[in-house]
């Protein structure tokens, strides 16, 4: 069980409401559907006859398009308990394998008998149109919450449960204050939204509000509930944001419609930002479809070149992020091009510094390793090729890039060659904060709030236990 879905019953929904999915094609999902349909076409299975097919290219099965959207209405809109009466689908174009689609499902029209017309799109990564149409079901009178489970045959890769987990761990929290920095568009709103639907946050809108209302209006997003402190454009959002963290009126902020540098600069600025005595960092918490555990990559947004001082403050924030999460001892592994130590690579010079650092009490909580090359780090089969004894090595938590640049280029790649999600959060301020991107889907954006409210949670248990320490 990896989290709950619940649906929303016909008096709830509205016509205009919309949900979400970004999927992307691979190999492991084109074979199940060409097989599920005893597909008889061997081009959109054999790499070697492709170039035969009209399209010179593997392609997807065409009910492929149609279980995404089933997905989304299965477990978004409406959600569970949802019956199909009829459906008018066109296919419009195909979908060729490494393609990304995003499934959108909109309510059409609210009929009677508690039938919803449901008005569907598929669209690829570069705009065009794979399916278009309507779907009529019938929708649930009353709540229905059900548990999550990992569904095995769509996307058999297991994708999003490591997310999902984190948001499990969250269910039961009580929603915490949050900062929302200049939320203006549909997709900061709509991230937004969902994490309150979700009771993660509970959250004040930081911006313009005639650009906020605009904005929810155009999406048809109701945040009538939502408190609005009013500034006139996305800096003074940032430095207002910040106000309200050293007042201690927010626990958590959230990036809205406004670029990193932006919010970060507010967030360092020496007199009006929230620095502590540790260096800020960030956090890509990787849900990676071939790995059977959460990968923890950072630096790869703000640090550009760290040195050695700085690589240990991004260590321990990364360390302390894995306890949030129920990792006691996460294994961290400081990546290079190499497992040996050689000077004319500075990057293992800091490895094994920091190796050192961490036996002498400088690093706590994890369990360091490096220099380690990448597929050391992640394949415990490439490290005992190269004959490396290590708790750490095949079985890391937590990658140190030796630089943004590194750092950023391993994310990506995850992301866009296999099937990666991730989860965005910067640590080291007073307060988290929660980093996402417009390509992020909602389990995505879900998943940065929850981690930060268990890290609001856990800072909240350490202040207590210290008060009652003072007391004794």
């Amino acid at each position: 069980m990896v989290g709950f879905i619940e649906n929303f019953p016909y008096e709830e929904l509205h016509v205009g409401q919309q949900a979400m999915l970004k999927r992307r094609l691979v190999l492991d999902e084109l074979k199940l559907y060409a097989e599920s349909a005893a597909e008889a076409v061997p081009t959109r299975m054999d790499e070697t006859l492709a170039t035969s097919d009209l399209f010179h290219q593997l392609i997807a099965h065409g009910m492929w398009g149609n279980a995404l959207v089933a997905i989304v209405i299965a477990t978004e809109l409406p959600g569970p308990g949802t019956r199909l009466l009829e459906q008018r689908l066109n296919y419009k174009d195909q979908v060729s394998l490494g393609e990304c689609v995003t499934v959108t499902v909109t309510v059409k029209e609210k009929l009677n008998e508690r039938r919803v017309l449901l008005e569907c799109l598929c669209v690829a990564d570069d705009e065009r149109v794979a399916l278009a149409g309507d779907i009529l079901v019938e929708v649930p009178k009353d709540k229905i919450k059900r548990p999550l489970k990992e569904v095995k045959g769509i996307n058999g890769s297991g994708r999003h449960r490591q997310l999902e987990r984190m948001l499990a761990m969250a269910e039961g929290l009580e929603p915490v204050k949050t900062a929302v920095v200049h939320p203006v568009d549909d997709a900061s709103l709509r991230g937004v939204v969902e994490a309150a639907r979700h009771r993660l946050i509970a959250p004040i809108l930081v911006g313009p509000p005639q650009k906020i209302n605009a904005a929810a209006d155009a999406a048809e997003l109701d945040i009538a509930g939502f408190e609005i402190v009013a500034t006139e454009h996305s800096h003074e959002a940032a430095e207002r944001a910040m106000d309200m963290v050293r007042a201690t009126e927010v626990e958590l902020v959230m990036k809205g419609a406004l670029h990193t540098d932006e919010l970060m600069g507010a967030a360092v600025h020496k007199e009006k930002g929230v620095r502590t005595e540790r260096r800020m960092s960030h956090v890509w918490v990787m849900d990676v479809p071939t790995y059977p555990r959460p990968l923890f990559i950072t630096d790869a947004a703000i640090n550009i070149n760290p040195n050695l001082v700085v690589k240990r403050d991004i260590v321990q924030n990364a360390i302390e992020l894995a306890h949030a999460l129920g990792i006691e001892e996460p294994k961290v592994a400081i990546l290079s091009a190499t497992e040996s130590v050689n000077p004319l690579m500075p990057s293992t010079l800091d490895a094994a510094a920091l190796c050192k650092m961490a036996d002498r009490g400088q690093i706590r909580g994890g369990l360091l390793d490096g220099p380690l090359a990448f597929d050391n780090a992640i394949s415990e089969a490439a490290a005992r090729t190269k004959n490396i004894r290590s708790k750490v090595a095949g079985h890391a938590d937590i990658l140190l890039a030796p630089d943004m640049e590194a750092g950023n280029m391993i994310g990506k790649q995850l992301n866009y060659l296999a099937d990666a999600d991730a989860a965005g959060i910067v640590l080291g301020a007073r307060v988290p904060i929660i980093l996402t991107s417009r390509a992020d889907d909602t389990v995505s954006r879900l998943a940065s709030c929850a981690i930060a409210r268990l890290l609001a949670e856990k800072k909240r248990r350490e202040v207590q236990d210290a008060a009652a320490a003072a007391l004794r």
